[in-house]
């Protein structure tokens, strides 16, 4: 299955699209240095494929590349970086604790 994520700047979201039709969607809010990654949606259809893990792990780069500090408000997002502990170091450490993350 080929998979593609965009980050829809305008709704403030990375979209999934999978063999070319959308498959999910991340919402995110920006304040200052940090993004927020608050909601994580995969289509009913598209469920059981492991495509949250790969809209994440494309979410999290790419806001690791532009100089965000991730905070995720999402428990799948959270999950993720629980279980991926390389990406725990993108969330800004005054925030880890809040969400149970190690210092």
């Amino acid at each position: 299955m080929a998979t593609e994520v965009r980050n829809n700047t305008a709704l403030e979201r990375f979209e999934l699209t999978a063999d070319g039709q959308p498959a999910g969607y991340i919402e995110y809010q920006d304040t200052g240095d940090e993004r927020a990654l608050v909601h994580t949606e995969i289509y009913p259809q598209f469920e059981g494929r492991g495509l949250a893990n790969v809209l994440i792990q494309a979410a999290l780069d790419a806001s690791r590349e532009q100089g965000y500090g991730i905070l995720p408000m999402c428990p799948v997002v959270l999950h993720f970086v629980n279980t991926h502990p390389d990406y725990i170091a993108s969330v800004p450490q005054r925030a880890r604790g809040l969400f149970g993350l190690p210092q």
